[in-house]
């Protein structure tokens, strides 16, 4: 924001910060070895409401670059809303590295097109006694645990644990009070 924009009152939200997004793919080995999780093939970028035409050229762009990575890759996806409005593109494969590739791909796309105050969340699935998601804010520049339980219920002593366990693989967001839940997500 420069000294003109602060005088006049305008205010400009800050891009997404997605160069730390890599970090989840080294990670996994990690949480394979000390966590017994492994990557669920899942995966998704949620995305904040917007209608405009911009929005309906970068979804044409993401889906024609996906349609040639799910030629390379095997990687599929969908275009879907929460309960709650938000976008989502949600991506499967059994391949981790592809699902990071493509999470970054269309973060880096959305971004080129102006949409880089839009992005809200990457979320990474992962399974072993408990499902538990990395959710990476690229307000926030960092990753954080949530692991749902039943009834829109928490499990904070798992979150704690895999904190504790990944901080060092991770860029993990140090004020808890920001590990937002993402109840509804379509993944």
């Amino acid at each position: 924001m420069g000294f003109l924009d602060s005088i006049l009152g305008k205010t400009r939200l800050p891009d997404a910060k997605i160069d730390r997004l890599f970090a989840i793919s080294t990670a996994c080995v990690t949480m394979e070895a000390n966590l017994d999780l492994v990557p669920d093939g899942q995966a998704g970028v949620c995305i904040k409401p917007m209608e405009s035409s911009y929005y309906e050229s970068a979804r044409k762009e993401i889906e024609g670059l996906l349609g040639l990575s799910f030629k390379e890759t095997g990687t599929s996806f969908s275009f879907q809303r929460d309960e709650y409005g938000y976008a989502w593109v949600v991506l499967t494969d059994p391949d981790f590295e592809d699902l990071v590739t493509n999470i970054q791909m269309i973060c880096q796309i959305l971004m080129e097109q102006g949409f880089g105050t839009q992005l809200l969340a990457a979320v990474y699935r992962f399974k072993g006694k408990v499902t538990a998601y990395w959710i990476y804010s690229f307000k926030l520049g960092s990753y954080y645990p949530f692991v749902p339980k039943p009834g829109k219920q928490r499990d904070t002593a798992m979150e704690f644990r895999l904190k504790a366990v990944m901080q060092k693989e991770l860029p993990i967001e140090k004020d808890m009070a920001k590990w937002y839940p993402m109840w509804g997500m379509p993944l």
